[in-house]
């Protein structure tokens, strides 16, 4: 058993409020890449503060390379007392792409029976303008599978390893669906608030939950969910 004496401890983060969860229009300007609000910014610190707080120590940590989760990152590191601590950018748990050139939101260019059939269909469902969650899913899954669970360079370190992923509520949803088999449909109908955080740990008997959307580091922010 290739994970006999080797365990990981996944810390899923949720990128802090974004200017493109306030005004979803600004995603479309600007390439859905769109920077962290003030709001934003606290978020990230409260989570930091929180870690900080009950000394989680980070083996590693991952960034989607997008700018609200590379400043969700830096403000949580900050909070935690370690802003100089290295963090890899991964174009692979971005958050799910429009086609290059969209230019209108989906209740502009989808019908009624097309967000009916988007819902039946959860990740399988294509439109012609993004990619979709089930591609999601499996970019983001086979990256976590080769970067970690399964890269050999792991088992040299004894564990258990303790690992940082912040990425977006889309791609973080599909991991749900990889990791517990929770039904995407569901998945996508669940909360999952800014900066909250969501535990799993990996080991020789596979996945197992701890927490999902855990928010109450950013509750005394009157924080709402945003998508």
């Amino acid at each position: 058993m290739i994970h006999e004496n080797i365990e990981f401890d996944f810390y899923f983060i949720r990128h802090g409020e974004s200017e493109s969860n306030v005004n979803p229009g600004m995603a479309i300007a600007l390439g859905a890449n769109a920077p962290m609000t003030d709001r934003g910014h606290r978020q990230a610190e409260a989570a930091g503060e929180r870690l900080g707080r009950e000394g989680v120590k980070f083996d590693k940590i991952y960034t989607s390379s997008l700018f609200r989760a590379v400043q969700t990152t830096e403000g949580v590191l900050r909070a935690m007392g370690i802003p100089d601590a290295e963090f890899e950018q991964v174009d692979d748990i971005i958050e799910q792409q429009p086609s290059p050139g969209r230019e209108k939101l989906d209740k502009y260019v989808m019908t009624p029976d097309d967000f009916i059939v988007r819902a039946e269909k959860g990740r399988f469902f294509k439109d012609p303008d993004h990619e979709t969650l089930r591609s999601v899913e499996r970019r983001a899954s086979n990256w976590i599978e080769d970067e970690i669970i399964f890269n050999s360079e792991w088992y040299e370190k004894p564990g258990p390893h303790t690992i940082a992923i912040v990425s977006h509520g889309g791609t973080i949803r599909t991991l749900f669906h990889y990791i517990a088999g929770i039904d995407n449909r569901l998945a996508m109908r669940s909360d999952l608030f800014n900066c909250s955080i969501s535990r799993f740990r990996f080991g020789k008997l596979g996945w197992s939950i701890g927490s999902i959307n855990d928010s109450s580091h950013t509750l005394a922010l009157g924080d709402i969910a945003r998508k």
